[in-house]
């Protein structure tokens, strides 16, 4: 079984569909960062132990505007981005990696 070790920092991409803009966000855990009317929470980054990597799964909070419910919350994993999506009509939003050292 693998062991999964968290993190103090992770890497999002986030893509605003309407303009072509992107950026990469490392976030601290806590952290927030913003593109547009997106906001991104790093809740927590943790990579497999064996293979730091490998792999990232984040936790993520992302608001659109002051929306009351959240676009996303939930974890993302890098290397199947769609298996836990956010659906947005104007944004994508990518889990890339944990920052290890």
């Amino acid at each position: 079984s693998e062991i999964a070790v968290t993190a103090s920092a992770g890497v999002v991409r986030v893509l605003d569909k309407l303009t072509g803009d992107h950026v990469d966000l490392t976030l601290q855990s806590g952290e927030t960062g913003r593109l547009g009317f997106l906001q991104v929470t790093l809740n927590e980054c943790r990579y497999p132990e064996d293979n730091p990597s490998g792999d990232a799964f984040i936790s993520l909070l992302i608001t659109y505007r002051t929306d009351a419910e959240p676009a996303f919350s939930g974890w993302m994993i890098a290397s199947s981005p769609a298996l836990n999506a956010m659906d947005h009509q104007r944004y994508d939003v990518w889990a890339l990696r944990c920052i290890t050292s």
